[in-house]
């Protein structure tokens, strides 16, 4: 869906008419997602009407954000914004429609069914190769985790909502630290780091790719302590010549505990030795030690991978709730 970004104005009532809502298929505190049928096209679409307050404040900031941020990115890994729709009632932004995100597949999926190594392998490669694309942009996503990725049935993924997002400058200027979602946080963010990079990001798609793997999240705290030693346990606690920043963070203590790490092959048991290589890239304590995108398409893993003819996904499986 190559379609233009068009910004159909306030005097044209009749634009929020091109579309025909069939379902509902998404809510949140952002407002609704509809799934729509463009009546000029005959496409799908994700119709989402943005929540507003009724006060001064007017359009979100975060849909400011994904809005500006998604009217630059065009690439086959990430979500395509089609139209913005401005009414006097709300704000409806359109995006090319997807099957469902992979968070819904992977709770679908009957448990008793594993991966095939060759979806994760597909899934690995689209989400390095979308982040990288915005990578080289400078944008750094901020909130990757199974609810952001949209899958269709073809096999391809999608990388979506950057309300988050932000353009990284250099020298890289201070971040708030309350962002990503805690279980896909990397440990600069938990430790308090208001410098943080692109390596944020690698460090929640390996979460992904352990958790498409297994079918668990990797990291399961329920709270920022309670993810930072759960990391240690599983990875062991670096050594400050390992990561010479963390006693500098501003959460850090002495007193955190030494952990010595389990074997890691374990908590990924179907998962071939190359994946675990490259896993363990992207888990490295260290942001400016943790693999980039780039080096992660090239890793062995990926050697011989088509990038063109990718695993169809059976959704026929799938068990849905009565």
């Amino acid at each position: 869906m190559d379609e233009p970004i068009t910004c159909i104005a306030d005097e044209d009532f009749n634009s929020i008419n091109h579309y025909k809502k069939v379902e509902k298929i998404g809510e949140g505190t952002y407002g609704i997602v509809y799934k729509s049928k463009c009546l000029l096209t005959g496409n799908m679409v994700a119709l989402k009407k943005v929540r507003l307050d009724g006060n001064d404040e007017g359009v979100p900031a975060t849909t400011i954000r994904e809005t500006a941020t998604l009217r630059e990115l065009k690439h086959r890994n990430v979500v395509s914004m089609l139209d913005v729709i401005l009414k006097r009632n709300g704000l409806y932004l359109v995006f090319e429609y997807m099957d469902m995100d992979l968070r819904k597949y992977l709770d679908l999926l009957p448990k008793q069914i594993i991966i095939l190594p060759s979806l994760l392998k597909s899934y690995m490669y689209q989400m390095m190769d979308g982040i990288l694309y915005c990578h080289l942009r400078r944008i750094i996503h901020r909130d990757l985790k199974p609810q952001n990725l949209l899958i269709k049935e073809n096999g391809i993924l999608k990388i979506a909502d950057f309300g988050l997002a932000r353009t990284i400058n250099i020298p890289v200027r201070r971040y708030t630290h309350e962002v990503v979602t805690l279980w896909y946080r990397a440990p600069e963010i938990l430790l308090g780091c208001s410098r943080y990079s692109l390596a944020v990001d690698i460090w929640s798609i390996g979460c992904i790719f352990a958790e498409i793997s297994t079918r668990r999240s990797l990291f399961r705290g329920d709270s920022e302590i309670d993810q930072l030693f759960r990391m240690f346990r599983a990875l062991k606690k670096p050594t400050d010549e390992e990561w010479p920043e963390m006693r500098r963070s501003k959460n850090y203590t002495h007193l955190f505990p030494g952990y010595a790490g389990i074997p890691f092959a374990s908590r990924v048991p179907d998962m071939e030795p190359e994946a675990i290589d490259l896993l363990l890239k992207t888990l490295i304590f260290d942001p400016s030690k943790r693999i980039t995108a780039k080096e992660a398409l090239n890793h062995i893993y990926f050697e011989n991978f088509d990038t063109i003819n990718l695993p169809i996904v059976d959704f026929s499986i799938l068990v849905y709730d009565d």
